[in-house]
């Protein structure tokens, strides 16, 4: 069809701890940015004055992520200054969101090429940087709020899950994630940060690292202050059947504080051809749903589930699945959910092992998928997030 939207690629940067002593801490989020928007244009030869929009994610949009840093990091770059950008916000799922957007502005015949993606820098701006209305006491009651950690250990009482399931789980990310890093899976894809001078600031993700299940049960749970905080009060009311919730999740089962940003770029066929451009995967079809807000983390299996409903398609006519490691609990439940073996979903490790830069991890792990597609000379895929509030969010990508 003359408007489908294809894929004709995506990048990232490594992803940086996301404090102080971590790689990526002197580079301000807008040179993350600009690092991958030069480096598109380099890579393909690339006429900007046809990319008619860049929409770009971030959890946090204040400070140096404020006041809409796609259109500020346009003009800071070298690109033209008739490509617009705009800046969007839908939590853990703002990413792959904005993919979503620019294909269906494809799809509608509206515009022929743009790109989109993700910036977040955890180390300068911390979580939670630029407020929240749901920060508000009255509001946090009367919409039963909890913290996010707390929301997967009841996950993961609800669904039955112990803390060695959750922890081998992660082990096995952290074992994924170093086997590709070691093989070159993420050599595509990954794009090295750079210094104004060119001096590679940071070439690798810095998270990976040696794991065993004996070592991540000496971790303490992480979330216990908020069950002793009231929030454990707020769950008696919502879930009046469960009693306590059992703190299981630790930072080693859950996902990374990192630094990080992802470029996609999409368009029709006939404006990849005006390019010579190879296109590298077609969007089939996208989705977003609302789940139960207090867990708030069990929005990807239902997600999945409408794109699917929405292509024509069953879970087994999907290759691989790659499911954000925002918490083990999350992936555990969607597995079980929707009946998707261990061989099938994050075969290269997740968020886990490597960290989830908010605004950037789901055109990052879009990326991630396609490269594993066209390694292993598989078709589909579907990319999955959870996110705040409930949401989740659903893109199923088929190669060409």
């Amino acid at each position: 069809m003359s408007n489908d939207a294809f894929i004709y690629d995506a990048i990232r940067t490594p992803r940086g701890k996301g404090k102080p002593s971590g790689g990526l801490y002197e580079v301000k989020p807008i040179d993350l940015v600009t690092n991958l928007l030069e480096e598109m244009k380099a890579r393909h030869n690339l006429d900007t004055t046809q990319v008619e929009d860049v929409i770009l994610a971030t959890g946090e949009p204040v400070n140096e992520q404020g006041q809409n840093i796609a259109k500020t990091a346009l003009v800071y770059s070298s690109w033209d200054d008739v490509t617009v950008g705009a800046q969007l916000h839908r939590y853990c799922a703002g990413g792959l969101d904005a993919v979503n957007t620019v294909a269906m502005k494809i799809m509608s015949g509206m515009e022929s090429m743009g790109a989109a993606g993700g910036v977040e820098s955890m180390s300068r701006l911390g979580i939670g940087a630029s407020g929240a209305a749901a920060g508000d006491a009255w509001v946090a009651m009367k919409s039963y709020g909890i913290s996010q950690g707390l929301g997967a250990d009841l996950q993961a009482k609800l669904d039955g899950f112990t803390r060695e399931d959750v922890d081998r789980y992660a082990c096995q990310s952290q074992a994924r994630a170093a086997h590709a890093r070691d093989n070159g899976y993420f050599d595509r894809s990954l794009v090295p940060v750079k210094d104004l001078n060119g001096v590679t600031v940071l070439d690798h993700d810095e998270l990976i690292r040696p794991t065993t299940v004996e070592g991540l049960a000496n971790l303490n749970p992480s979330f216990t202050m908020f069950n002793d905080f009231g929030h454990g009060d707020f769950l008696k009311f919502k879930y009046p059947q469960v009693e306590r919730v059992e703190c299981i999740h630790t930072p080693g089962n859950s996902s990374g504080v990192v630094d990080g940003a992802a470029l996609v770029l999409l368009g029709n066929r006939q404006a990849g051809a005006d390019q010579d451009l190879t296109p590298r995967a077609r969007v089939v079809s996208c989705a977003l749903t609302g789940t139960e807000p207090t867990i708030m983390l069990a929005g990807p299996g239902p997600a999945t589930q409408k794109a699917l409903k929405k292509a024509g398609m069953s879970v087994g006519d999907i290759d691989l699945f790659e499911l954000n490691e925002a918490f083990a609990s999350v992936v555990l439940r969607f597995q079980q959910q929707m009946g998707v073996e261990d061989g099938r979903i994050n075969v290269n490790g997740g968020a886990i092992a490597m960290g989830h830069p908010i605004g950037a991890t789901g055109a990052m792990i879009l990326g991630t998928v396609l490269d594993e597609l066209e390694r292993r000379d598989l078709n589909t895929a579907v990319v999955t997030l959870c996110a705040g509030g409930g949401i989740g969010i659903a893109t199923i990508i088929e190669r060409v």
